[in-house]
């Protein structure tokens, strides 16, 4: 009986062995302070809520956050990513907070 063999795809969804879109990111919009994602989740959502490092608001600082955690991928801790989604919980609540006192 003839057995299939699995055909590896060369799709754009495949990235062993290449590198991944967001190492070639290089914008510079946005200012966090060196070693801001490694501070405890208050300190990260405030930061990223201020205007001095999130010009356009807390959204833009929760974006920044969305694609460090992204970018990190499996090279962050368990704890450190425990860490980090704290923060995007507390941000979100921030960003809440902003639209209800806007409306």
């Amino acid at each position: 009986m003839p057995t299939k063999t699995a055909k590896k795809s060369n799709s754009a969804g495949s990235s062993h062995g290449k590198r991944k879109w967001s190492a070639g990111v290089t914008s510079d919009s946005t200012h966090p302070r060196e070693g801001l994602f490694n501070k405890d989740a208050k300190t990260i959502a405030r930061e990223l809520a201020s205007k001095k490092v999130s010009p356009k608001g807390p959204t833009s600082g929760m974006r920044m956050l969305t694609f460090y955690i992204n970018r990190a991928g499996k090279n962050l801790s368990a704890s450190r990513l425990k860490g980090l989604e704290n923060a995007k919980t507390l941000l979100h609540e921030r960003i809440a907070a902003a639209k209800e006192k806007a409306a």
